[in-house]
Order: C-alpha cells, then structure tokens, then sequence
C-alpha cells in the first residue's frame, strides 16, 4: 500500500476514535475547556472539522490544477471556528463525520500521478499532495489528545509518533532560527539530530511519546533528562509551531 493510501486509512481509524472518544460527552462536556489555552472542546471540533474542509481543497488543487486556496484567510478561518464553536455535541458529530467523508472522497480522486503536485498551505507551507493525508493525520491525533478525554500522548499509535518525530526534527525545526542544535534520543539508543547545525549540541533524551510531546507543545518535558555543557541541565524553549 502506498504512503498516501495507508496515511488516508490512518487519519480514517484516527477520526473513528475520535468520534467514539467524543460520543461519550454530553453538551455540558462539550462545552467545556479543552486543555489548549483559551479553546473549549467545541473550539477543538470546529477547528477540526473546517481543517478536514481545508485539507479537501487542497486535494481539490491538487486534483484539478486549479487553485483552491486552503482557507480564504486567517480572519475567515478564525471566524468560522468562533461561529461553530458554541454548538450542541450532535451538531458537533454530524460536523466531524460529515466533513471527514468529504475528505475522504476528495482523497480517493486523486490519482497517483498528481501525488507530487505541490500546494501552499497556511503561511505559505508549500507541500506535496502526497503528504496531505499525513498533514490531516497529524490534525486528528493531536487534537484528540487535546480533548482532554482520555486519550493522551501514550495512546498515539507508536507509528505515528515515530513520524511525527522524524517529521518535526527533519522539516519542522532544522536549522530554524531560534532552535539549538539538538539530539533526540530514546530509551533503545535511536537518536536524531535537528535545530542549528552548529554550536554545542544539547542531547535530550526521554521516550518517544515524552519526547513528541515536548517538540509540539503538548508537555513540559518534566519527563526528559537534558546533557550539555551550555544547558544547565534545562530543556531549551521552542518557537511556537
């Protein structure tokens, strides 16, 4: 199976879990905080639900060779998730799932030899159309966890983590202004290297779910042991994502 095939059954299985995660709440639970700062659940669905919107008309661009801008702008999107955010859970699920179906359509039609046409995402993130499926992956699996509803960092499929890793160190923080020189080790002795090229090296070590989390925001890194001459034993800060 190919990556894009197999990353589409990913974010499939992902949403499914999602959506059995958030059955269980009620309006109250929806209406609650989420554990990302200043967003309730029904913030996270929304956004969620409209990323699976944006992810189709990339797919779309990639497909057709017209461009379909992946939102119409900051403002647009941010509103869109205000306007949807207060909503009752069952609004909520028919969102998800309906949103979800479309994505999954809009990646069905693209055929193989457009996987390598490139999109602009957000801010000007050119991508591939074959990494799209995994871009929406990490959306779901992230989010998920952001729920705050029993799915933490230890649940995320060990593959997915084991990606997410390789794709922050290797795409998201190499050699980014602001990122020291950095090795990521696990337990097992893997290690990789990411941020500045030069300057002295801080090894940070911790497992891979300790470590995915620290590199996206999703934990302090009170679980990571920290080596090097210039760090004082102290993880280094991290630009925002």
């Amino acid at each position: 199976m190919s990556d894009f095939a197999s990353d589409t059954a990913a974010v499939q299985a992902a949403t499914e879990r999602l959506l059995a995660g958030a059955g269980a709440l009620d309006d109250a639970g929806a209406a609650a905080p989420s554990l990302l700062p200043g967003w309730t659940r029904g913030h996270v669905f929304a956004h969620v639900a409209r990323n699976a919107d944006a992810i189709t008309n990339l797919l779309t661009w990639a497909r057709t060779d017209v461009k379909t801008p992946m939102y119409l702008s900051t403002e647009a999107r941010d509103a869109d998730i205000e306007r949807d955010c207060a909503r009752p859970l069952a609004a909520h699920l028919d969102d998800l799932r309906a949103s979800a179906a479309r994505l999954d359509e809009a990646a069905t039609a693209v055929p193989e030899e457009r996987w390598e046409y490139v999109v602009e995402m957000r801010n000007g993130v050119m991508e591939r159309a074959a990494m799209l499926p995994f871009r929406r992956l990490v959306e779901v699996e992230l989010h998920h966890v952001d729920l705050g509803i029993g799915y933490g960092l230890d649940d995320l499929p060990d593959s997915f983590v084991a990606r997410e890793i390789a794709f922050m160190s290797d795409v998201k923080l190499a050699g980014r202004a602001g990122v020291p020189a950095l090795r990521l080790e696990t337990p097992d002795g893997s290690s990789r290297r990411t941020g500045r090229e030069d300057g002295d090296v801080t090894t940070v070590t911790g497992s891979p779910a300790e470590l995915l989390g620290w590199l996206v925001g999703r934990a302090d890194g009170a679980g990571l042991t920290v080596r090097g001459a210039s760090s004082g034993g102290l993880l280094p800060a991290l630009p925002p994502l």
